[in-house]
C-alpha cells in the first residue's frame, strides 16, 4: 500500500476544516451548543464536544445541487422525536446555502459544534429550509442549463432528515462527525422539467483514509466518475479534478474495494480489491506521471419503465446496470432513479467494449486488460429496487448491436 502525495492535500484541507468548526463556534454559524437541553450546565469536566461536517458525492446530470442547511440537532435517543426535551442544537445563523457539488474528493463543509453531555448518542437530524413557492433555498443546475430550477421539499427537512448513527462523547473530547449528502441519489425527476428532492444522508468516518490516483487528461471533460464498490453495491462515490486528473474517494471503512471508472465514449475500467485501512492512508492507484487511461468505446443505451404495486407517490425506484467480471463481481456502471411520476428511467452511455481489469497491487502503474472480464460485448444485468418493493432483474440485456427500448419492471413488495 502507498500514501499518494494527495494525501497532503487532503490532510491539510481537513485542518482547515477544523479550523473553519472552531471559528463557527465562536460565530452565529456554529452557535447553540447544548440549546434544547435547559437548566444547568453540567460541569465542564463532565461535557464533550461535537463537531459536524458535510460532504458529498457526485451528482448526476446536474452542475449545481444547493441545499441550505439551518441547523444540526443530536439527540441520545434513536427515537426521539423533533418535539421531545433533551436536543442539542447546532443553528447556522442566518442558514447557509450549499453547493454539494464542491464537496468531493474529500472537502468538507464544516457546519459548526457544540457542547454535549458526556454519554452515548444515536440520533442526528439535518434540518434543511424548507422551499415556498418558487423558492430558491433548495435547487439545482441542469447539465448545460443556466437556470436554477426549485426543488420541491419534502416536509420532513422541516423536522430535519432523520439519521440514526451511534456515537460516544467522552469527558474533555471532541467527536467529529462527517455527513455524506450524495447529491446523485437524492435528486430525481417528476416527468415534467422539475425535481424532487428525496434526502440520501449517511454518516461517514471522519478519518481521513481512502484511495486516490490521476485519470489521464485526455479523459477530463467526458464525465469521468469513480465509484468504490464492494460486490456491485456502490459505497462511495467522486470526480476527478477538472484540471489536473486527482481524485481521491475517502472516509471508507476498512477492507476491499473494486474501483470503478467510467466516462462517454469509453470502456469502463475496473481496479479489483484494492485495499483500505482504518488509519489515515490513502492506497494510490496511480500517478500524475503515469494515470489511468481508459479505451474508446462504442456507447449504447437501455430505456423503459419501473411500476411499483401497489402504487407510491414517495418512494423511488432505481435501475442499475451492471456487468459480471468472470470470476468476480457485477460491478455497476450505470444507474438512474426512475422518474417518480411515470417511472420512465434511460440508462445512456453504456460501453459496448468490454471492461478493462487489473488486480491491485502496489507496484505502480497498473495495466489494464479484458482478458480477466467476460468476453461477451455489450451484456448487461439491469436490477430494479425500491424500499419495501422485491428486486427485479433482467440478467442479459444486449446493446451490442442495438439500443435496447421497452426494458420494463414490475416490482411488488
Amino acid at each position: 500500500m502507498k500514501t499518494s502525495r494527495l494525501f497532503p492535500r487532503l490532510a491539510a484541507g481537513a485542518a482547515v476544516s477544523a479550523a473553519l468548526v472552531l471559528l463557527a463556534s465562536c460565530g452565529g454559524g456554529g452557535g447553540g451548543g447544548g440549546g434544547g437541553n435547559g437548566g444547568t450546565p453540567p460541569p465542564a469536566t463532565t461535557m464533550g464536544t461535537v463537531a459536524v461536517s458535510l460532504t458529498d458525492a457526485p451528482a448526476c446530470g446536474f452542475d449545481a445541487v444547493n441545499i441550505t442547511v439551518t441547523k444540526v440537532r443530536i439527540h441520545a435517543s434513536n427515537i426521539a422525536s423533533d418535539t421531545d426535551s433533551g436536543w442539542t442544537d447546532i443553528t447556522l445563523t442566518p442558514a447557509r446555502k450549499i453547493n454539494l457539488l464542491n464537496l468531493s474528493n474529500g472537502a468538507l463543509e464544516a457546519l459548526g459544534q457544540a457542547s454535549l453531555a458526556t454519554g452515548h448518542y444515536s440520533q442526528i437530524r439535518l434540518v434543511l429550509d424548507p422551499n415556498g413557492a418558487g423558492g430558491t433555498a433548495n435547487t439545482v443546475v441542469p447539465s448545460g442549463s443556466l437556470l436554477e430550477r426549485s426543488l420541491d421539499t419534502p416536509s420532513a427537512v422541516q423536522s430535519g432528515i432523520k439519521l440514526v448513527n451511534d456515537f460516544d462523547v467522552g469527558a474533555n473530547q471532541r467527536v467529529d462527525l462527517v455527513l455524506d449528502f450524495d447529491a446523485c441519489k437524492s435528486v430525481v425527476s417528476k416527468g415534467n422539467g422539475s425535481y424532487a428532492l428525496k434526502p440520501v444522508v449517511k454518516v461517514v468516518p471522519a478519518t481521513l483514509n481512502g484511495i486516490g490516483g490521476f485519470v489521464s487528461s485526455a479523459l477530463l471533460g467526458s464525465h469521468v466518475a469513480i465509484t468504490a464498490q464492494q460486490n456491485g453495491a456502490i459505497i462511495a462515490a467522486t470526480v476527478p479534478n477538472a484540471s489536473s486528473g486527482e481524485f481521491a474517494l475517502t472516509r471508507l471503512p476498512a477492507g476491499n474495494y473494486d474501483v470503478v471508472i467510467t466516462a462517454d465514449d469509453r470502456a469502463a475500467g475496473v481496479v479489483g480489491a484494492v485495499p483500505v485501512a482504518a488509519g489515515g492512508t490513502i492506497t494510490a492507484l496511480s500517478t500524475s506521471a503515469a494515470p489511468l487511461t481508459l479505451p474508446p468505446s462504442l456507447q449504447g443505451s437501455i430505456s423503459g419503465t419501473v411500476t411499483l404495486a401497489p402504487a407510491s407517490a414517495t418512494e423511488v425506484a432505481t435501475v442499475t446496470a451492471r456487468q459480471v467480471i468472470s470470476g468476480g463481481p457485477a460491478v455497476a456502471l450505470r444507474y438512474q432513479a426512475a422518474d417518480l411520476l411515470n417511472g420512465s428511467y434511460t440508462l445512456a452511455k453504456l460501453p459496448v467494449a468490454p471492461i478493462q481489469y487489473v488486480s491491485y497491487s502496489s507496484a505502480l502503474p497498473l495495466v489494464f486488460s479484458s482478458t480477466a472480464t467476460t468476453p461477451s460485448s455489450g451484456i448487461y444485468r439491469l436490477d430494479a429496487t425500491a424500499v419495501g418493493y422485491a428486486v427485479k432483474t433482467n440478467a442479459a440485456v444486449d446493446i451490442g448491436s442495438i439500443n435496447q427500448t421497452g426494458i420494463n419492471f414490475n416490482l411488488t413488495p
